[in-house]
């Protein structure tokens, strides 16, 4: 089942890192076995899945890098993520220059709202170039969200696992658990149940969807969960876990943050070229008291009050009163 041959589309190569090999995620003949198993005319969600398997086939690319990635973007605009990106540079470096695939530890992102860590998953399935599958623990409503409900209930589907390996190209997707600490325990089912074996790179070759009953391998799947709070995460889901505390930006690197977003948002936009080309020190000071999550959203707010009051610079009273001061999301004293 997870045979793989080597194949380099130049057309597939992105920041650096080439699609390397085809590996394959399921038995084709097992999924037609299924399939004829089933009755006529009915279990039509299930007939679909091994439908869908049938014709997309069981191959996916699976990338590693040819040389390391430019990370130098990553370092300066997520400062306050240096050592987990440290980490990631370690892995990548150790495949680069032999036929092993791209292993990377899961990661867990600990640290308190506001400073990133769901922007920082995004950005790593983008240097990858693997893709991302997401899901919020804090919206899930069924504990079977991550591996599928039986066939048998009502509405049931397969997991979010399952469906972002069938359903894209790649075998080493980008899978982000968002607050993971806020998977509860008032479910049915135990919602982190199926990351016990996920999270272990022997049992993941061969995961199981309830809903598909099809063997998966999900061993090159890349994790990346994030919390608030630890103390809230199973024991067993840690020790599976590299863990890392990640702090809010001192006040000089929320002012670097917000000054590099100024100059993106200010380039990506017509209207831009209207404006100074870096924002005033004062300016910078008010932006620094907020969440780096924040940060987009009252540029965009201070463009727009600057516009409206015939100015092509933004002053302090331009910007939104922020939600989340510096107290309230982790800055030290300076």
């Amino acid at each position: 089942m997870t045979t793989a041959h080597d194949l380099v589309p130049a057309s597939a190569c992105r920041n650096g890192i080439p699609i390397a090999r085809m590996r394959s995620l399921y038995r084709i003949d097992e999924v037609g076995r299924k399939l004829d198993k089933l009755p006529q005319k009915e279990h039509e969600g299930l007939r679909s899945t091994y439908e869908r398997m049938l014709e997309k086939g069981p191959e996916r690319f699976q990338v590693k890098p040819s040389g390391l990635p430019v990370m130098d973007h990553l370092y300066d605009d997520l400062p306050n993520f240096a050592e987990v990106l440290d980490d990631i540079k370690r892995q990548l470096a150790l495949c680069e220059d032999s036929r092993d695939s791209l292993e990377i530890t899961p990661l867990l992102l600990l640290g308190p709202p506001g400073v990133g860590k769901t922007h920082f998953a995004r950005e790593l399935s983008v240097l990858l170039g693997t893709g991302m599958g997401f899901l919020s623990m804090s919206s899930m409503t069924a504990g079977w969200v991550l591996s599928g409900a039986s066939s048998q209930w009502k509405g049931a589907r397969p997991g979010k696992v399952f469906e972002t390996l069938v359903d894209g190209q790649y075998a080493n997707p980008v899978m982000v658990v968002d607050e993971i600490d806020k998977a509860g325990g008032e479910h049915a089912y135990d919602p982190l149940g199926a990351l016990y074996s996920l999270l272990e790179h022997d049992t993941a070759g061969c995961f199981t969807d309830e809903f598909a009953e099809v063997a998966i391998d999900a061993s090159q799947v890349i994790w990346v969960a994030t919390a608030n709070d630890g103390r809230a995460i199973p024991d067993p889901i840690l020790n599976r876990m590299n863990v890392y505390e990640v702090q809010a930006p001192d006040r000089d690197a929320a002012r670097h943050i917000a000054a590099k977003l100024y100059c993106r948002i200010r380039a990506e936009h017509g209207w831009g070229e209207r404006f100074d080309t870096e924002p005033a020190s004062d300016v910078l000071d008010a932006m620094a008291e907020m969440a780096p999550r924040e940060m987009r959203r009252a540029w965009m707010t201070a463009f727009g009050n600057a516009k409206l009051g015939g100015r092509d610079r933004i002053e302090p009273a331009d910007l939104p009163e922020a939600r989340s001061r510096r107290g309230a999301i982790g800055f030290g004293p300076h």
